[in-house]
């Protein structure tokens, strides 16, 4: 049996989608996609988080192959339980920015896959784009939206424990009203809340009888939008005072676990909303829509015509 290792960086969105462009490339080359989130985001480093946050289809320990020296590529020989920023800290120390270091660490995307039983594939953005040529030749993906295989996979690979999804059904318990969801990155990168105000209030204006669900990594944010408009609710989860994403600041929490679920209860709240306001510049609200196939008519982007933020993802899916 041939596996793909799939290895991770970053917070939900990123490391979700990502994984996607790991799970399709696995089917592509006949492998068993293998998730291998031991990075130490959320757990102790050396510690599986993916199976104790989603119900795992595949089953397999990745630790089982970490003394594997038939690998591709070769420098994960024996290093199997090394996380990639620890890989190109060693081997690569000058190019931790840059965006074209995973492909030192995963097999080609777009080549014949290798024959060692062992692969390896890890980016912090995803790259299903760079698959698009042998899709297109295969049965399964030919003719078929990304939207769609990446919800499919999502559901196959991403479907959150128990506990998770029952926290999200007691949001939503008896809400009869339509609900709003509005995601606020407002960390590591800011996204303009002034123009989601106005397009919040725009919408509360068309929808005067909806509920708005909030889902933010920021203090200040939440009370502001609480204050400012009303039946607002929320997940009750820690928020950092310093700037961090979440993700980042995981270690600082009493119960990291924890939080990583209030993180994906946000995330399938959003999917559940009539209505998303948002960012397109944050993978996590992109995957919440795409759970929830929340069509494109009911999604407003606040950054949907930013040029410099649609080059931008451009350069990144295709590099």
């Amino acid at each position: 049996m041939k596996v793909l290792l799939i290895k991770a960086k970053g917070g939900f969105g990123n490391r979700m989608l990502s994984a996607v462009t790991g799970v399709v490339l696995a089917e592509l080359g006949g492998r068993v996609p293998v998730i291998d989130w031991r990075d130490g985001t959320y757990a102790p480093a050396g510690v599986n988080v993916y199976p104790l946050l989603f119900q795992d289809p595949v089953g397999i320990d990745p630790a089982c192959y970490d003394d594997e020296r038939e690998v591709a590529p070769a420098l994960w020989s024996g290093q199997l339980a090394s996380h990639p920023v620890d890989i190109v800290s060693e081997s690569f120390p000058r190019s931790h920015s840059s965006p074209f270091i995973y492909r030192k660490l995963s097999i080609d995307l777009a080549g014949e896959d290798p024959p060692q039983t062992v692969g390896v594939f890890w980016s912090y953005l995803p790259k299903l784009l760079r698959l698009r040529h042998r899709m297109n030749r295969d049965p399964r993906f030919a003719g078929r939206s990304r939207g769609e295989i990446i919800h499919e996979k999502l559901k196959l690979h991403f479907t959150p424990t128990p506990l998770v999804l029952n926290a999200v059904d007691a949001l939503f318990a008896d809400r009869g009203r339509a609900v709003i969801g509005v995601h606020v990155r407002f960390t590591d990168r800011k996204v303009s809340i002034s123009r989601i105000e106005r397009e919040l209030r725009r919408l509360r204006k068309r929808l005067p009888d909806s509920d708005i669900f909030l889902a933010t990594d920021n203090a200040e944010i939440q009370t502001r939008i609480k204050e400012s408009f009303q039946r607002v609710f929320l997940v009750d989860k820690a928020l950092t005072c310093d700037g961090r994403p979440l993700h980042e600041a995981a270690d600082t929490f009493e119960d990291p676990l924890r939080e990583a679920r209030n993180a994906l209860i946000d995330m399938w709240a959003l999917a559940r909303c009539d209505w998303l306001i948002h960012s397109s510049q944050s993978t996590f609200s992109v995957t919440a829509a795409l759970i929830g196939k929340i069509p494109p008519t009911r999604q407003i982007d606040v950054d949907g015509t930013n040029l410099k933020v649609i080059l931008k993802q451009c350069f990144q899916s295709l590099s």
